[in-house]
């Protein structure tokens, strides 16, 4: 597992590193590193964001070799995960998710946090896009709690996040998006495939049985998928019908 996660850990990284060359070629302003939504740590521009158990942590990597810590922010109890959305990083706890500004880079600023009013107690992994965030509240084992879903919050005003809806799911994981498409993992159910033209009122289109899938990250035409024995890749041209490419283990 630890030889797993440290494959997946480097395709994240490299990916990371990727995005920011061609965004920095278009002149693009402030890339974030693509990462998956179980990750610990995320790059937005000139900075590198990482969090621990209750910290989080900003790096400045304007020269790559010499990260050089710049700040360490009390964020919270146990947290487990960091995704960035545009000038925000989302992140997720066993209990709430806390949403900070990131408009100064060097100065976090929690502005929110996002709370499940239906399950109290659980492992969130988040994804945001465009007015909504997407969360996995799984409850078993470590995790704690009796129900396990997928939610949405409303987060149009991002200082007062609401949840909107929530579906029933077996033991959910990791999750993304693409364009209109939510992937969200499920270690019983597979990858399960909805349809979030209304984010509010999704509906799950497909899914792809068979592996234990841990977390995904969408990239342009890719869809890179961590699973029990290694690493899945699909052809996600047509986001709702990923075709299989290869497996690497």
């Amino acid at each position: 597992m630890i030889k797993l996660f440290t494959l997946f850990a480097f395709i994240l990284v490299s990916i990371a590193g990727l995005k920011c060359s061609k965004q920095n070629a278009m002149a693009a302003a402030a890339p974030a590193g693509q990462g998956g939504s179980m990750a610990r740590f995320t790059i937005a521009g000139n900075y590198l964001y990482t969090v621990d158990n209750e910290k989080l942590k900003v790096f400045s990597i304007a020269d790559p070799a010499n990260p050089i810590l710049k700040k360490s922010i009390d964020a919270g109890f146990e947290i487990e995960t960091i995704y960035p959305f545009k000038d925000k990083l989302f992140l997720g706890s066993t209990s709430v998710i806390h949403i900070f500004s990131i408009d100064d880079p060097e100065n976090p600023q929690k502005l929110s946090t996002a709370i499940s009013p239906t399950v109290m107690r659980r492992c969130d992994p988040v994804v945001a896009k465009d007015n909504v965030a997407f969360a996995t509240l799984r409850t078993n084992g470590p995790c704690g709690g009796m129900e396990s879903k997928l939610v949405a919050f409303d987060i149009t005003d991002i200082t007062a996040p609401v949840q909107r809806v929530s579906w029933p799911v077996s033991e959910p994981y990791g999750l993304g998006y693409a364009d209109s498409v939510l992937y969200v993992c499920d270690r019983y159910q597979g990858l399960m495939i909805f349809n979030i033209k209304d984010p509010f009122d999704p509906g799950i289109i497909n899914s792809i049985p068979g592996d234990w899938y841990f977390d995904v990250i969408p990239y342009y035409n890719t869809l890179i998928c961590w699973v029990s024995d290694g690493v899945v890749l699909y052809d996600i041209s047509n986001p709702a019908i990923p075709q299989f490419i290869a497996k690497i283990t």
